[in-house]
């Protein structure tokens, strides 16, 4: 069944695409300058056979969204080397993209920099990029030696060669007054590679020559300074997908919408974003964004630098646990201006998105399927573990926006019911679960699913009912996937490509997994 493009929401701003599969694997990443416009056309009639056969596969599609093309196009190169999709050309060339490098030699060098296949550049000294304008390097870098007066020669000779008679090197070998210039040099070179007010100094100065070489009918001089304008351009527009940094960092945005943060990182290697992540949590009781970072670094590598747009609670305290963990000085802020503040405004950009959306397709679907009165965000799923009478518990998982909340898991030790009684058992946990909620005023779900057939359904709305509480509540049975809801005979069977399913799947297992890993932990307890 083809995906209905009408169900989400496409911004027109210039980004990338993630398509994904129901398994919710990323099989193709594309870029535009205009979102809507691009992804729109895929679900055009009279596509070649395998862009039918990507779209036949196609049951989600994320944004993210970037400033200008440029950007999307670095962007979406890095997401590809990472997932590789299948529905994707995998480059091997790794030089896609012109870097530059001014080594650290006594007389530095201009060279094009090199680097590994995951960021990392060769070679030591500054270096600048990406320059996504020309394919021939050499002529830009030949022009910026000879502007700018830098050596080429690999070794430092003693005497001046035959760049100095030439008039493209000052001789630094030789002369002491060319040694005491060269620094000089090597910093309005820098200036320009930064693309600063030197650069448009440089600029002018290139237009004057082509415009005099032009009236000398020298065609070939003004057609390469010409070409070298050109691809002098690309050093004006700012890149903030992928710039060079000397250590590692990890920025992060936060959006708070009715009571729910959603946070959403990109994560720095060697200068390059090589990641993003969504995550969801509820502001209940200790729930912040200082809590929220020391447990993503728990299990994540710590960066020196943590860029964040709200400086988080407990900031000193948290530098210091951090810093303690990492082995090294780890320094939280929040970025001002300059690229680091463009790549935060990008990520709050991002998540104004998810917000305006509603939601993950899936949980939107859900409510369209079993008509539900809200789009379900905070889903809590209930199961009984249950290995003969003496050993049998509940779990239950927290869901928001689609994604395991793992801090909101809960489990129950069975205390008012004898035997192997399911339904009673899931009457009990359901009960004791909101009877708290209820008398601490936290927040309630959107949906409860039980793991479970009719006679586990009926038995937690029971007991939802006699707290007075009309929440919405569905069961999952696991023999055919069948959906059953309050007051319908029949069971409402969702298609197994359907993103809803696999939200409903996901909850339910992971119910499971928590419930039968806290079994097993009593049994082993009750044994010793």
């Amino acid at each position: 069944m083809t995906f209905d493009i009408s169900k989400i929401t496409i911004p027109t701003n210039p980004g990338i695409y993630l398509m994904k599969d129901s398994d919710r694997k990323i099989i193709y990443i594309g870029k535009a300058k205009n979102l809507k416009n691009r992804v729109k056309s895929y679900f055009l009639k009279n596509q070649n056979y395998k862009t039918q056969k990507l779209v036949e596969n196609i049951s989600d599609i994320e944004f993210i969204l970037t400033d200008n093309e440029s950007e999307a196009f670095l962007l979406e190169s890095n997401m590809i080397k990472k997932h590789r999709p299948k529905f994707n050309i995998e480059l091997k060339d790794q030089q896609r993209y012109t870097y530059l490098r001014i080594s650290n030699e006594k007389y530095p060098r201009l060279l094009v920099s090199r680097r590994t296949r995951d960021g990392k550049f060769l070679g030591k000294g500054k270096t600048f990029g990406p320059f996504t304008q020309g394919s021939s390097k050499l002529l830009t870098i030949g022009t910026l030696r000879k502007a700018f007066q830098i050596r080429i020669c690999s070794t430092l000779p003693k005497k001046i060669c035959l760049e100095y008679h030439l008039g493209n090197c000052e001789g630094p070998c030789e002369f002491k007054d060319a040694q005491e210039r060269y620094p000089k040099h090597v910093a309005a070179l820098e200036e320009v590679l930064k693309g600063k007010n030197q650069a448009k100094i440089f600029t002018k100065k290139l237009k004057e020559e082509m415009h005099q070489a032009a009236k000398l009918q020298q065609f070939e001089r003004a057609k390469d300074i010409r070409d070298t304008l050109i691809r002098l351009g690309s050093l004006q527009t700012k890149q903030k997908m992928e710039y060079v940094k000397n250590s590692d960092e990890e920025y992060f945005g936060i959006g708070i919408q009715e009571q729910t943060a959603t946070v959403m990182n990109f994560r720095m290697i060697n200068g390059v974003i090589r990641d993003s992540n969504k995550f969801f949590f509820d502001l209940v009781g200790d729930n912040s964004f200082s809590n929220f970072l020391y447990q993503y670094y728990s299990t994540h590598k710590i960066p020196k630098f943590i860029l964040v747009s709200i400086v988080p609670d407990n900031q000193k305290l948290l530098e210091s646990l951090l810093s303690e963990q990492a082995g090294f000085t780890v320094k939280i802020f929040v970025p001002n201006k300059g690229t680091k503040r463009d790549i935060i405004n990008l990520i709050l950009k991002n998540i104004e998105l998810i917000h305006s959306k509603g939601g993950e397709p899936g949980l939107v679907e859900l409510k369209e399927i079993l008509n539900l009165p809200v789009i379900p965000n905070i889903i809590e799923c209930f199961d009984i573990s249950n290995h003969g009478t003496d050993f049998a518990v509940g779990s239950m998982s927290r869901f928001v926006g689609g994604q395991p909340n793992k801090s909101g898991y809960r489990k129950f030790k069975i205390k008012t019911v004898s035997g192997r009684d399911d339904f009673a058992m899931i009457g009990e946990i359901i009960k004791r679960r909101y009877y708290r909620l209820l008398e601490e005023n936290s927040v309630l779900p959107d949906l409860i699913v039980i793991d479970g057939g009719k006679g586990q359904l009926n038995a937690a709305m029971k007991s939802l009912e006699s707290l007075g509480l009309k929440l919405s509540c569905i069961s999952l049975a696991k023999e055919n996937e069948e959906v059953f809801v309050p007051k319908n005979k029949n069971p409402v069977v969702i298609p197994k490509n359907k993103s809803s399913l696999k939200i409903l799947q996901h909850v339910r297992d992971e119910t499971h997994r928590f419930g039968v890993a806290y079994n097993r932990t009593i049994q082993k307890n009750q044994l010793k």
